[in-house]
């Protein structure tokens, strides 16, 4: 039996939200009028507490089991077109000490701005390669979100040394090093699609 078939089983419009919320994890107001209910319903719910209310058109059930990267999942459901990255890409893979405010997003150049207030995003524009190649789709909270991978990240921490610090970018580069089941070979291949080999380059062989 599919979700839709379900949920119309399920009874009313509320039923069929919460089953929804089931699913999804977290569950966005768009999500809601695509099934064709009105988002009032969403209001309704949240004051009977039958829902709570994450942020500006999120929302998840009150006993939904909340893990440390809920934020990610909210972001993209917030970002649908976003990958995570660079600090918040770190946090998920454990390299490093950095604990981001915000969740860090690439998107495309050309994409428009994202108009979501919550959770707090930095945005990052990527193009080419650089934000199709490398990327690993996790199951967070019943959210499939995107992540760029470790060697990946920290070919982009090189890049985008400006912004986060080139001490974050050389201590994510120790981490995955250390790390036995990581392979230069691969992050290599990532430094030359950022174009950060010769940035790099010293840093390894002073590491290695």
């Amino acid at each position: 039996m599919n979700i839709i078939t379900h949920m119309k089983k399920s009874g009313g419009k509320t039923g069929q939200i919460l089953e929804l919320a089931r699913n999804t994890g977290v569950l966005s107001t768009a999500e809601v009028r695509s099934h064709g209910i009105h988002h009032e319903y969403l209001r309704q719910m949240c004051a009977k507490g039958k829902l709570v209310r994450d942020g500006r058109g999120l929302y998840s059930l009150p006993d939904a089991d909340v893990t440390a990267y809920h934020g990610l999942a909210q972001a993209v459901k917030a970002v649908p077109k976003g990958v995570i990255c660079l600090l918040s890409a770190l946090r998920f893979h454990e390299i490093g000490t950095q604990a981001p405010h915000k969740v860090w997003m690439a998107l495309n150049r050309r994409a428009a701005r994202p108009r979501a207030r919550h959770p707090k995003t930095r945005i990052v524009r990527f193009s080419g390669k650089a934000l199709t190649d490398g990327i690993d789709e996790h199951t967070i909270e019943g959210v499939q979100v995107r992540i760029y991978n470790p060697a990946k990240t920290v070919a982009d921490c090189f890049k985008y040394r400006n912004k986060i610090g080139l001490d974050v970018a050389l201590e994510a580069l120790r981490e995955f090093l250390r790390g036995r089941k990581r392979s230069t070979d691969e992050l290599w291949k990532y430094a030359k699609i950022c174009r950060v080999t010769k940035t790099m380059r010293p840093y390894m062989e002073a590491i290695v």
